[in-house]
């Protein structure tokens, strides 16, 4: 490894770290979706994982194909924004569309009460919540876990590494095969390590965390959380 590798090679470790704390959406959606869906810790370990995989990729090979076909950088920036603009919307979307659903799951579930009025003229209540409907509320829980990690990853594949693409261009530009692969290897596990410590080190946090209350507004609350990361990003940037 020459002098100038090994110096990329700790920007890219570097970078892939700052770039990843920096942007809540690398984490965020993780933490939201795992306390409202009740994931196990192996569960939001290999979702947030995989995500990270597609996020990556998606940006290297993006990258390959740019440095194979001689494209400009600036090009293959744009190409990223452009990517950033459709993860964003996907992310507001989501965001959105689950709020909706949390608020609504909350007030189907919210206990209500019933009048009865007897033929003797004796009248009672009785305390009614929706969720006591067993089948429908499973069917609908066991859709919505099944299908969340597949969107998270659809939108983390679509998420820019912007940073990721200047980095690539030196060991490119001077013929270096192992050094695009060393490069994009550690910004890459780094990148990933680093949404994986912060989403698990937060879960571990919020359990010492008194939120009595506010557990049965966990779904709004996370489509809310979700809904906020892409909003950020489409104004800020981050």
């Amino acid at each position: 490894m020459t002098h100038e590798i090994f110096l990329l090679t700790l920007t890219a470790a570097s970078v892939g770290f700052i770039h990843t704390i920096l942007g809540p959406d690398h984490y965020v959606p993780f933490i939201a979706m795992a306390k409202a869906g009740k994931w196990s810790t192996l569960k939001t370990t290999w979702v947030t994982i995989a995500c990270g995989i597609g996020h990556v990729s998606s940006s290297i090979i993006l990258g390959i194909i740019g440095i194979a076909l001689g494209i400009a950088i600036v090009n293959l920036e744009l190409i990223e924004s452009i990517r950033g603009e459709i993860a964003s919307w996907l992310l507001i979307s989501f965001g959105l569309i689950y709020l909706i659903w949390g608020i609504r799951k909350q007030y189907r579930n919210k206990p209500h009460v019933h009048f009865h009025t007897h033929s003797n003229g004796t009248v009672h209540t009785h305390n009614h919540i929706h969720k006591e409907d067993h089948t429908h509320v499973h069917v609908s829980e066991e859709k919505k876990k099944n299908i969340t990690p597949w969107v998270l990853f659809t939108i983390f594949v679509f998420g820019p590494c912007e940073a990721l693409i200047p980095i690539l261009m030196y060991p490119a530009a001077i013929q270096s095969k192992s050094g695009v692969v060393i490069v994009t290897a550690v910004f890459g596990i780094t990148t990933i390590a680093t949404m994986l410590a912060v989403v698990l080190i937060s879960l571990k946090g919020l359990k010492f965390i008194s939120h009595t209350r506010a557990h049965q507004y966990t779904h709004a609350l996370a489509g809310g959380l979700i809904l906020l990361c892409g909003i950020a990003i489409k104004l800020f940037g981050v």
